[in-house]
């Protein structure tokens, strides 16, 4: 089994907002797009901190990470990131890696968005039976 990996747009929702109720055009807020691994053994989004830095991210708490290996370590977060990713959008928080670390791509944005893995393909996509939209459970 391989690496899958997507592209992944960002923005600071706080300017997507803002561009919206001013009247702006929310297509010209700064994003970036991030070549991102995904990793269904992670749960957050990691992303680098220069990247958390060029998009003004507000500073969130502080989480303790577990590493494949075992190891854990103390990380800060950052609030209000929207994420793109094969054309579905969601808001959240991120985990703030060092700088030019590997960007991931955790479960909750896999459910939210409603994508799985296909592993043979090495690809993401949506749910077969969720082709347009997430199809997302309430109970």
């Amino acid at each position: 089994m391989g690496e899958v990996r997507v592209t992944a747009r960002i923005r600071n929702f706080v300017d997507v907002a803002l561009a919206e109720r001013g009247g702006g055009d929310p297509d010209q807020v700064a994003s970036s797009e991030l070549d991102c691994l995904v990793d269904t053994g992670a749960l957050m989004i990691l992303l680098p901190e220069d990247e958390v830095g060029k998009l003004d991210l507000s500073r969130g708490g502080r989480v303790i990470v577990t590493y494949a290996d075992d190891r854990r370590e103390e990380l800060p977060t950052a609030r209000g990131l929207e994420i793109t990713i094969l054309g579905r959008t969601m808001v959240t928080d991120c985990v703030i890696g060092p700088p030019l670390c590997e960007p991931l791509i955790g479960q909750l944005v896999l459910e939210e968005l409603d994508l799985i893995v296909d592993c043979p393909r090495r690809r993401l996509g949506p749910r077969p039976e969720s082709p347009n939209l997430p199809l997302l459970k309430l109970k």
